[in-house]
């Protein structure tokens, strides 16, 4: 069985975060073996005439490229990096903390935990002041 449809699921709570103005940040991390890019970094961000946007970056061994994302425009992109490099996309949110992981058999599975963050991200809360 394919991983993307949990992940599919997995973006679901994505949007539905940035809609309830929760989302903190988003993480795909845990590589497979030592590959050159470590991290990727995904944070809202508000672009000229208060655009909402996705901010991704590539956290590489010796550089950071930063590219900006519609929200359908990121899920392709994210999706294409599970299974090869990342085993893991963490979604942090004022709610809870939601994990999106591949077993050995590649079969993704999503748990959530207690939240790390207290508060949203700064453009989310700005977002909401505004009412964007």
């Amino acid at each position: 069985m394919s991983y993307e449809p949990i992940f599919a699921l997995f973006w679901e709570r994505v949007k539905q975060s940035i809609q309830d103005k929760t989302f903190a940040k988003l993480t795909l991390a845990k590589t497979i073996g030592d590959t050159e890019l470590k991290n990727i970094y995904v944070r809202p961000v508000l672009l000229e005439n208060d655009v909402f946007s996705l901010s991704v970056i590539a956290r590489y061994k010796t550089e950071e490229i930063e590219s900006f994302h519609s929200l359908d425009e990121a899920y392709p992109i994210l999706v294409s990096y599970m299974n090869k490099p990342f085993l893991t996309a963490l979604l942090f949110t004022t709610e809870n903390d939601v994990n999106f992981k591949l077993n050995k058999k590649r079969v993704g599975t999503i748990t959530e935990q207690a939240p790390t963050f207290k508060s949203a991200s700064d453009v989310i809360l700005e977002m909401k002041e505004k009412g964007i």
